[in-house]
């Protein structure tokens, strides 16, 4: 986390207070002296930053950025770097996030009236259209990133942002740039989107609005895209009927799978709306009501509605801040703009590894010490008969390693050493090699069973807690059978000296 800049000058501007905190910067309420005019400055995260093509790609975004004019659009004032803060210069906006205004909904019972949600995707849609022209693409829209200001204006903001770290490593590496609630499926799957990628995401804002919570929701972010990229999107008016048809076509027309089927630009959209708008739709207020089988998850609440939070460690779970809100508290859900890797969505400490790492060791060692010291103090030798059990060990190893790592492929190799191992452990307890003449043909049936849990398991949402708890599975039956192993061979070799 970086130090707060309060009380300090950064370029021409004094930082006066921080008012909030997102997944990729920190905004402060600053001051220019000489112009007389106060500012917000949102200054990068500085772990976001670290590559060396970075402050040239800045300056090249940060450029097309800070030429769009519009009044939908938050004006850039200026951009640039100091002592390694990378930041930017914004107008400041007196007003609420769209976040904070539907958990203000959401905190009287009640969902936005529909004029106004009409109002504001309009102002949207005609800020997005002008930014498209241009050549920009958000890439990150969500309520969060929409400024009501008191005149009643819906304002983008945050434009360039994800563009702007989303070039450098995180793409090349195969990283999500966006919230992935609101990210369109071609934008998760492949990091690439276009135009009609912000026409998917404002849908789901749209959505977010009509219903008062987002179509998909999961428990893990990984769960969260494979809802995008598969499961059908639940009809609005199934939660409630009374909403104008035109209203639900647009939103399912927005939220279609494949980009060839959506709006296919803003003003598309725009007109959509406003013959929607034309013929006419209710004014009155809209009472929260609960999709069937209740809320996918716990609303969140941010802004003024925080104050009416009982649970105290409920609302520091908070993830959206507003703008106006100063806080100090770093948001973790998923739903936060970050940066994750689509094969680690689900990262453990790097302490696992290690653990995974020298456990595995740790048991071939001992098991070995234990066999050296029977045949010392009991001149009765394991490893005549019972030798088998480091074939176990090395699996056990492996397994130990799938835990670490949470990578269910390592199963694969492990799963084969172990039912090879529990072929060899007969064959050397018993003397019966000539079984070998009908034994290898379980050889495919060996090969089968590792691949095919693990296939299932790389395929799942889960893939990761999957792996850890297969890990730590195998690991205890390779380690109990290599102790099995021991004591039947030593038992053999009592009966058979």
């Amino acid at each position: 986390m970086s130090p707060s800049l309060e009380g300090q000058t950064i370029g021409k501007y004094r930082v006066l207070e921080a008012l909030g905190r997102g997944g990729m910067a920190q905004v402060y309420r600053a001051y220019h002296p000489q112009l007389d005019r106060y500012v917000a400055i949102k200054v990068l995260r500085s772990d976001l930053v670290e590559h060396e093509e970075f402050l040239a790609r800045f300056r090249r975004e940060a450029h097309a950025v800070s030429g769009l004019r519009h009044p939908n659009i938050v004006q850039v004032f200026d951009f640039d770097v100091q002592d390694e803060n990378y930041y930017m210069v914004m107008e400041l906006l007196e007003g609420d996030t769209l976040r904070a205004r539907l958990n203000e909904y959401r905190a009287r019972g009640e969902r936005m009236p529909l004029p106004e949600v009409l109002r504001i995707l309009t102002d949207v849609l005609n800020g997005l259209e002008y930014a498209h022209s241009e050549g920009i693409i958000h890439r990150d829209i969500k309520p969060a990133n929409i400024m009501l200001t008191k005149r009643g204006q819906a304002v983008l903001t945050d434009f360039g942002i994800a563009q702007i770290v989303g070039a450098t490593q995180y793409t090349v590496s195969g990283a999500l740039m966006g919230t992935l609630s609101y990210m369109a499926p071609e934008q998760g799957l492949k990091g690439h989107c276009d135009s009609r990628s912000d026409i998917y995401s404002l849908g789901i804002v749209f959505f977010e609005m009509l219903t008062g919570y987002t179509p998909f929701d999961a428990d893990t972010p990984l769960a969260i895209l494979m809802k995008h990229l598969n499961d059908p999107l639940p009809l609005p008016s199934q939660m409630d009927p009374a909403l104008p048809g035109a209203l639900e076509h647009i939103v399912l027309k927005a939220l279609s799978k494949d980009p060839d089927d959506r709006f296919q630009s803003a003003a598309e959209m725009a007109s959509a709306l406003q013959q929607a708008g034309e013929s006419g739709v209710p004014a009155g207020p809209r009472p929260l009501v609960p999709p069937p089988g209740g809320f996918p998850s716990p609303a969140v609440f941010s802004g003024t509605s925080r104050q009416q939070i009982v649970d105290k460690a409920f609302a520091e779970k908070d993830t959206d801040f507003d703008i106006r809100q100063p806080t100090s508290s770093r948001p973790t859900d998923s739903n936060v703009l970050t940066a994750l890797p689509v094969d680690r969505l689900d990262k453990s400490p790097r302490i696992h590894i290690l653990m995974g790492v020298f456990g595995g060791l740790g048991a071939i060692l001992l098991f070995n010490m234990l066999a050296t010291m029977v045949l010392v103090y009991t001149r009765l030798n394991v490893y005549e008969r019972g030798w088998a059990f480091e074939v176990f060990l090395v699996a056990g190893f492996l397994a130990a390693i799938t835990w670490g790592t949470q990578k269910a492929g390592v199963l694969v190799p492990t799963i084969i050493l172990m039912g090879n191992a529990v072929l060899l452990a007969y064959c050397s307890i018993t003397g019966r090699w000539v079984d070998w003449l009908f034994l290898w043909m379980l050889e495919p049936l060996i090969v089968a069973l590792a691949v095919i849990p693990s296939v299932s398991m790389i395929r799942r949402p889960d893939q990761a807690s999957l792996a850890r708890a297969g890990g730590m599975i195998a690991a205890a039956l390779a380690f109990v059978l290599a102790g099995s192993t021991c004591g039947l061979g030593l038992f053999a070799k009592l009966l058979f000296p």
